[in-house]
């Protein structure tokens, strides 16, 4: 993950950023507290709902954007106290989120 800025809400330290070399468009937001990872939240955007083009100038022109907005869910989150690692995934008409450690036993074999 590429750091983008680091900043505190109540005794949580979050550090955001884009991530690198990722196919898909991936910002992060990694909460902890006490030095320790609390968890990870994440905004996914569907890559149907970029320009077939999109680069690094399209993503930092969305993040600079949405960006509050995404600060805003992060911080709602920690007053709830909800700790999961979440996605925010943005769709064409919709947003949802999914719980990363539910999907990533989906995945795995039993």
């Amino acid at each position: 993950m590429v750091t983008g800025k680091m900043w505190s809400y109540k005794d949580f330290q979050i550090n955001e950023g884009f991530k690198p070399e990722s196919k898909h468009f991936q910002y992060f937001f990694v909460v902890s507290e006490k030095g320790e990872k609390r968890c990870n939240y994440c905004v996914w955007i569907d890559d149907e709902n970029l320009a077939p083009s999109a680069g690094p100038k399209e993503f930092e022109e969305i993040i600079s954007l949405k960006r509050e907005k995404w600060s805003r869910w992060v911080r709602t989150k920690i007053d709830k106290g909800d700790f999961r690692n979440l996605v925010l995934k943005l769709e064409k008409k919709s947003q949802k989120e999914i719980d990363m450690d539910q999907l990533k036993k989906k995945l795995e074999p039993e």
